[in-house]
């Protein structure tokens, strides 16, 4: 089913099936009829409350049915919407909001506490106004300002559509991720760049409304956008999962079984940890035909036990960067690997795509050598939200035909004989840890604020844990300094999102210099690799 904006896959559905159940997260659902209404109501809200094209809503909110609604109703008021993860520290959201400027941020009750250390950190003049997500502010919950609107004066607005002003080309929402110079970076994602992708998944993956969904992944994270759209587009149900669970796999398992999941999508390092605590069983989740896993590496041997366990289920590796919409190629395992070691491809391009394996200048590699891997295509951003001298750097003139972009993913990837492109690694600091894309600049840039601390150095080490690739931090204690590894992780925790706290730590007389005097990462990873004690100070 084909649209021109987002929001309309909702509609569709909401005037040919109101009934049918469209988000489930414990005992809370809304039909599609009642998404429709609600989502309606929160754009006259929004717009009342001066909302116009092209702005930006900010939502400060746990996953639930009623942030759904909060995010369509952004779209429909022309806006486009910034998911702000509340889990972040207050000086990082600050970046954000700094950076983002939404007219108007939406919160709930449980979020009163975040909004208020984020409202005294905001150094610019702008303040955004406030409404309320529950029927009225918590008299114990001390919010900062009145609220614009609450959840009560929203249901009081009309039930009926507006008439959009937006087309395909605006943005739909800007998704903020690691940034090497300690400034988070805003992507920008267009209605067209999702129902480009959306169109290709529903119909490669023959999702119907019989479907009843996975989601898994946070708001602020891009897995999501595909989680709910790819459901909205096929009439399907989505079942929202508990964050809490991802902590207590086998509550996780349990949770797939009794929603009778036909498709999972989700980071590998959930599916990894599942793996390593042995919580699936023969022939587990009858009800379950696609388990399908996107932004890191699933390793081989984790793969290889979902795979003897689940028989009737097809698993499908999805690869692709932010910068490009949710994924920009795919591949189906069409069997159970033999081995531990045997790589699992990225596969080939989605439709509208190219994959590009590229040299220094810009030619096409040989087949079996490693070259930097580019996206060509539908699904490419815009660029950086206001910056516009990052998005001329990640996005370059086509080598063949200047008035075509191509992305620079800053992965490496090689070409095998059997045509398809495989990952090899990354060729810059970044790194995907727990399925999250982190710049380990932005690491190094918090822990120099760290006054007891001389210097520090953020290393990254592949793992075959759940996390895929480890964070560990080499240190020089300022002289006379108290410092420890317990104190230093709970001072960068206010800094930083907890995925993105070093797991293991090091003290150190000095750090390694090379001949240019810059510190030695490339030796502190091989010194670490090479002690075969747990490193002082693991948490």
């Amino acid at each position: 089913m084909t649209t021109g904006l987002l929001q309309e896959w909702v509609t569709r559905q909401a005037e040919t099936r109101p009934d049918a159940v469209a988000v489930v997260m414990g005992g809370e659902r809304l039909t599609y009829g009642q998404l429709e209404i609600l989502s309606n109501q929160l754009a006259h809200a929004l717009q009342a409350a001066g909302c116009q094209r092209g702005d930006r809503v900010g939502l400060l909110l746990r996953k639930s049915p009623t942030m759904v609604a909060c995010m369509l109703g952004a779209l429909k008021a022309d806006a486009c919407h910034v998911p702000l993860d509340l889990a972040s520290p207050a000086p990082r959201l600050a970046k954000i909001v700094e950076s983002a400027e939404p007219g108007v941020i939406l919160v709930a009750e449980n979020g009163a506490g975040t909004l208020r250390a984020l409202l005294s950190t905001i150094r610019r003049p702008r303040t955004p106004q406030i409404a309320w997500m529950a029927p009225k502010p918590d008299a114990g919950a001390n919010v900062p300002r009145a609220p614009v609107f609450t959840l009560d004066d929203v249901r009081r607005m009309p039930t009926r559509g507006r008439s959009y002003q937006n087309t395909a080309g605006d943005c739909a929402h800007i998704l903020f991720t690691s940034g090497s110079t300690g400034v988070p970076k805003g992507v920008i994602i267009t209605h067209a760049n999702v129902i480009r992708f959306v169109s290709w998944a529903v119909d490669y993956f023959g999702l119907s409304a019989s479907d009843r969904t996975s989601g898994h992944s946070p708001c602020h994270f891009d897995l999501s956008t595909f989680d709910l759209f790819g459901t909205f587009a096929a009439g399907a149900q989505i079942h929202l999962v508990p964050p809490e669970l991802n902590v207590v796999p086998h509550k996780l398992a349990a949770f797939m079984r009794e929603s009778q999941l036909t498709q999972w999508f989700s980071v590998p390092s959930i599916l990894t940890l599942m793996a390593q605590l042995d919580v699936v069983q023969s022939d587990d989740f009858p009800a379950l035909r696609r388990l399908l896993w996107c932004g890191e590496v699933f390793p081989t041997r984790a793969l290889r036990y979902w795979m003897s366990r689940l028989p009737h289920v097809t698993f499908t590796n999805l690869y692709g960067p932010t910068e490009a919409t949710i994924a920009s190629s795919y591949y189906t395992v069409p069997r159970c690997p033999a081995g531990d070691t045997e790589p699992i491809p990225i596969g080939s391009p989605c439709a509208g795509e190219k994959l590009l394996v590229l040299d220094h200048a810009f030619r096409p590699v040989p087949e079996g050598e490693i070259g930097d891997l580019f996206i060509q295509g539908v699904g490419l951003s815009p660029g950086y939200w206001r910056d516009p001298a990052k998005t001329r750097s990640a996005f370059l003139p086509h080598p063949a035909d200047s008035r075509d972009r191509i992305y620079r993913t800053g992965d490496l990837a090689r070409v095998g004989p059997d045509g398809l492109v495989y990952f090899v690694g990354r060729a810059d600091s970044q790194i995907k840890s727990r399925g999250y894309r982190v710049e380990l600049g932005e690491i190094e840039a918090a822990l120099q604020t760290l006054p007891q601390l001389q210097e520090g150095a953020i290393i990254a080490l592949p793992t075959d844990r759940f996390e895929g690739t480890l964070i560990c931090c080499a240190y020089v204690a300022r002289p006379g300094a108290a410092v420890t590894a317990i104190s230093l992780r709970q001072q960068l925790a206010a800094l930083l999102p907890s995925y993105m706290v070093p797991s293991e730590w090091k003290a150190c007389d000095a750090l390694p210099r090379n001949a240019n005097g810059k510190i030695d990462r490339r030796r502190i990873q091989e010194e670490w690799k090479r002690d075969e004690t747990a490193p002082a100070g693991r948490t």
